[in-house]
């Protein structure tokens, strides 16, 4: 069929996959599986109907995205990152999550000489050992980074596949951040509570913000000019990946004034990861599945180990230095599943204290993310 070819049906499909998984998201049920993972999923099921293009009939549309619009969502959601707020989380919030972010590195390479998953995964394994490193310091905008350097997300499949076992290893997580401080509680009794400065606890949440027409129309401009600025210097320097000069732009920028009272960079960002989600879930055609067998199982025993060790090292060395558990699994969850899982555990913990620090720490780990990320790949 024509029509299914034509690149404005393909993408009013994909942004309706998009409102479908974000509502999906929002219900009991997919709250278990989130908006990102739930978008591949639909599109997925579309594409393997024959309704949009897939991999093997791929259209220009879908390289456009890979190309443009993901590199600029995750400008935008760098814009997020501000530096001098992150010391409002406090030195012990700080401190233990640099650890954690060095945990991670640690564990990916530990894991890494211990399993071998080169084997298995070919050249592949020393890119998702980098978006590994990359989401388990900071999260899906420094996993995403990584992956389109080396055009991973073209490999469908295998994308989606990297994608599942992060969401298994993080639901694992969660489980296990939830479990320790008390039982570490009972065996290595922990220090006094420590203080942190949240005085600003009025800051609102990104995705609670509204967009104006003043601050769409400069951050179309910042984003594209951005994207050709790290373009132009490519060329000049290639041995510096783009998405890095991209990153590093929106990291500077998101320390000024001006840009701190642009509204909805988080929306727009977020946005835009959904429809190149939506791309990574047209390319994943069920004839391929099967090769995932093997290439599973290695992923989720690599992931798995790397998390494992991370978190030894964080409880070690948390334990000696503050010793106060709850902080540090919220922490750790910060680094390991993002800000939201983060506030999600401090609730249950009742550290409402925490909630604001955990944030702060977490843009701490988106701004560090891609950077580790691309070390891991440049040493393996």
């Amino acid at each position: 069929m024509y029509f299914t070819n034509n690149p404005i049906y393909v993408l009013s499909i994909l942004c309706l996959m998009v409102i479908l998984a974000v509502y999906a998201g929002k219900t009991k049920f997919g709250k278990q599986f989130g908006a990102a993972l739930l978008v591949i999923v639909f599109t997925a099921i579309i594409a393997n109907l024959k309704l949009i293009p897939s991999a093997s009939n791929s259209i220009p549309l879908y390289s456009a995205i890979f190309k443009y619009v993901a590199p600029i969502s995750i400008f935008y959601l760098l814009l997020n990152v501000n530096l001098i707020s992150i010391k409002r989380a406090g030195l012990p919030m700080i401190g233990l999550f640099l650890i954690g972010s060095l945990a991670t590195t640690l564990g990916i390479l530990i894991s890494w000489f211990v399993l071998s998953p080169e084997r298995v995964l070919g050249e592949d394994g020393k890119i998702i050992a980098g978006m590994l490193t990359g989401t388990y310091t900071g999260g899906s905008v420094n996993f995403n980074a990584v992956a389109l350097e080396y055009n991973f997300q073209e490999n469908g499949i295998l994308y989606a596949g990297t994608i599942a076992v992060d969401n298994v290893v993080t639901t694992l997580w969660i489980i296990a951040t939830l479990t320790f401080p008390i039982i570490l509680g009972r065996l290595w009794r922990g220090k006094p509570n420590f203080k942190t400065n949240t005085h600003h606890t009025q800051d609102q949440h990104p995705e609670d913000e509204t967009i104006d027409l003043v601050s769409l129309m400069w951050l179309l401009f910042l984003g594209i000019s951005a994207f050709n600025i790290a373009d132009l210097i490519k060329e000049f320097i290639p041995q510096i990946p783009s998405i890095l000069t991209l990153s590093t732009i929106g990291i500077v920028l998101a320390q000024t004034k001006f840009i701190a009272n642009l509204k909805g960079s988080h929306n727009l960002g977020l946005y835009l990861v959904f429809i190149f989600l939506a791309v990574i879930g047209a390319f994943c055609e069920i004839s391929a599945v099967a090769q995932l067998k093997d290439v599973g199982i290695t992923l989720l025993l690599f992931a798995g180990l790397a998390v494992f060790l991370h978190g030894v090292i964080v409880i070690i060395l948390g334990g000696l230095l503050y010793r106060d558990w709850e902080m540090i699994a919220i922490v750790s969850q910060a680094n390991v599943g993002g800000g939201t899982t983060a506030i999600a555990l401090a609730e249950s913990f009742g550290r409402k204290e925490l909630i604001l620090p955990a944030i702060l720490v977490g843009t701490l780990g988106t701004a560090l993310g891609t950077y580790l990320g691309f070390f891991v790949v440049y040493i393996l």
